[in-house]
């Protein structure tokens, strides 16, 4: 497995060797920032602050606009009542100039019939126009009041939107300074470059301490340590139909002498014994399909010494047969015969055949 470095970097300490056994989440390497952005090494706290003080000023935007809502019910409220007074002058002005008006036509047919003197018609004519002024003047108080309130309302609706809109702006700064904040905090604990799973360490792609490396790029290369091991091998389309999922297999490695007698794997010495577990459904070569073979745990197990990649022959075992069938067979150049479906031949476990890797 490839382990991949997540950010560019400057290699600063390297914490294994080549060959070394790792554990999952020991730490391979130190890398350090190659990026001017983040070069602040209390990036982390000023982020923090200035989130600190956004929210601060969010919660003052916010005490505001619930303030200036209140002002605006409060004027709301104000023009009513105050709307009412008004209306409850003007009823009463124009009671006053009802009367007002009916006392100067009477003393208006009086004077002209000669029964009062001029002085007292004029005294009522005088007080009929003063409450035909104080009628028009409570009409205009009501006007008055009205546009004063609907001024004072109309401006603190314009505060609100504003503070609102300030909020809003607010916000959205927040939430950006909050996932910069959490980019960072993640990009920070990238600096180590952690072993995804137990393994030894094979290959260092960069060796040197100050060397720079890019976003993705390969560090060093890792072979997961894991008891669970399997021969891959390659057989021939003619002879996939002859093997099944777990038929037993001989097997040959590189470097381990062994002397195999084709047919009698009894006597076979220096092999080992293997079992079919997987069967491609597709060919993974031009003629040839793919088959795992993993360990008999019926069997001798297999040498620790064995190294991933290691060259393998490998002899699937058909079904028993006499020793005279074999050998007529083999003299008439009879192909081996699969009499009968195997029993574990379902469509998702398919049967196939073993050569050589």
């Amino acid at each position: 497995q490839t382990i991949e470095t997540v950010i560019a970097g400057r290699i600063q300490v390297w914490k294994v060797n080549e060959g070394q056994l790792v554990n999952k989440g020991d730490t391979i390497a130190v890398v350090s920032e190659v990026k001017e952005k983040y070069f602040d090494p209390k990036l982390l706290q000023r982020l923090r602050e200035v989130i600190s003080s956004k929210e601060s000023s969010l919660s003052s935007k916010d005490d505001k606009a619930k303030a200036l809502q209140k002002q605006i019910g409060a004027l709301r409220e104000g023009m009513r009542t105050k709307v009412e007074q008004s209306k409850a002058k003007l009823e009463a002005e124009r009671v006053k100039f009802a009367n007002a008006k009916n006392q100067f036509e009477r003393n208006k047919k009086l004077f002209e019939a000669g029964n009062i003197p001029l002085t007292k018609y004029q005294d009522m004519e005088y007080k009929y126009q003063g409450a035909e002024a104080d009628l028009t003047n409570a009409q205009i108080e009501i006007e008055r009041v009205q546009a004063e309130y609907l001024d004072k309302i109309n401006k603190a609706d314009s505060d609100l939107s504003n503070t609102l809109a300030e909020q809003f702006d607010t916000q959205a700064e927040l939430a950006k300074l909050r996932n910069e904040l959490a980019n960072m905090e993640i990009r920070s604990q990238q600096y180590h470059i952690l072993a995804p799973q137990a393994g030894y360490v094979i290959k260092a792609a960069r060796a040197g301490i100050g060397e720079t490396i890019a976003e993705g790029e390969p560090v060093c290369t890792i072979m997961p340590q894991s008891n669970d091991v399997a021969v891959e091998m390659y057989v021939k389309a003619m002879d996939v139909p002859l093997i099944s999922k777990g038929r037993h297999v001989r097997i040959e490695f590189d470097g381990f002498p062994a002397l195999q007698f084709s047919g009698w794997p009894s006597v076979s010495v220096g092999s080992f014994g293997g079992t079919v577990e997987v069967i491609d459904y597709v060919n993974s070569k031009p003629g040839e399909f793919r088959i795992l073979v993993v360990p008999d745990k019926k069997d001798d197990a297999w040498p620790k010494q064995i190294r991933n990649g290691s060259g393998t022959q490998g002899w699937v075992m058909l079904d028993d047969v006499p020793v005279w069938y074999e050998i007529w067979r083999q003299l008439n150049g009879f192909p081996p015969s699969l009499y009968e479906e195997p029993l574990d031949m379902a469509p998702a476990e398919e049967t196939k055949t073993v050569k050589k890797k």
